[in-house]
């Protein structure tokens, strides 16, 4: 994701850019009620300001890793309770940062089962190649 300047005003096409979502997404989010109704200029397009900027990267990140719409939108509307929603909100982010250790855990696991294997075959070749060398091959 490409940095925000400060102040400035961006256009759907510059965030979807910048954030890697498409316009379309950007749209749906707003319609499912993942981001507040944005501003919109004299001639009805949208501009985005740097909090909906920080969000729209808040809810990239969620996305990416594995975080379900529905509890997107379960942060957005604690989001919307102010300081009220600030045990809920760190709740549910202790939640999926806990699935998400557990992925990582899963993931060094399967990365050390694949460098096992991969030394395996390394020596496997090397002994191979060995051999050929050794008959003149």
């Amino acid at each position: 994701m490409k940095e925000q300047g400060q102040g400035q005003e961006l256009t759907i096409q510059q965030v979807a850019e910048m954030t890697g979502f498409s316009v379309h997404t950007l749209r749906y989010y707003e319609r499912i009620g993942l981001m507040d109704p944005i501003p919109r200029a004299k001639n009805g397009h949208r501009f985005y300001q740097k909090n909906d900027f920080e969000w729209i990267v808040l809810l990239a990140r969620l996305r990416n890793t594995g975080m379900p719409i529905v509890q997107m939108q379960r942060f957005a509307a604690m989001m919307r309770l102010g300081d009220a929603g600030i045990s809920q909100r760190r709740a549910l982010l202790e939640d999926h940062e806990r699935m998400l250790l557990e992925q990582a855990q899963e993931i060094r696991q399967t990365l050390d089962l694949l460098r096992d294997k991969i030394d395996y075959y390394r020596s496997w070749e090397a002994e191979v190649k060995g051999e050929i060398h050794e008959k003149g091959g």
